[in-house]
């Protein structure tokens, strides 16, 4: 997808809070991902986009998925997402067999990233305060969008 080769996580999250800025600017729920190859490249970038396609499906982790093609084994990527990611994308990662998980944060929604770690998938949580302040203002401004995107 692209040259860039990025290792460290706080940078691998950038590449998805971006991701989730856009979003939001569309109108959308601003949840971004990244999917990294086990040397640091960038496969596949995408965000939320359940408002914008009308598809419930289009979640952050799912498009970053879908944009990094196939491949041929997963075990060594790393999946970058603003969000502790739902069930829904934790199916995805451990369907998969996406070895690494990196999150933004877990404040404002902890999804499935325990049941992850128990399954072998390593976990890091970097508990960033823009991830959370950027969900906490959506939220805050659009909890009808919120509550639907977390099917409640």
């Amino acid at each position: 997808m692209t040259d860039a080769v990025i290792t460290d996580p706080a940078a691998m999250l950038a590449v998805a809070l971006q991701e989730a800025r856009d979003g939001l600017a569309e109108g959308g729920i601003p949840i971004g991902a990244a999917l990294f190859g086990p040397d640091g490249e960038l496969l596949g970038r995408g965000r939320n986009r359940r408002v914008q396609d009308g598809d419930p499906s289009a979640h952050g982790e799912t498009s970053a998925f879908r944009a990094a093609g196939r491949l041929r084994g997963y075990g060594r990527t790393t999946m970058v997402t603003t969000l502790s990611p739902c069930w829904f994308c934790s199916g995805l990662v451990r369907q998969f067999g996406i070895g690494h998980v990196v999150i933004g944060e877990a404040r404002t929604f902890h999804g499935g990233h325990e049941w992850l770690a128990t399954h072998g998938v390593r976990v890091t949580l970097l508990d960033d305060p823009e991830c959370a302040a950027l969900m906490r203002e959506f939220i805050a401004a659009r909890p009808e969008l919120w509550y639907e995107d977390i099917g409640r």
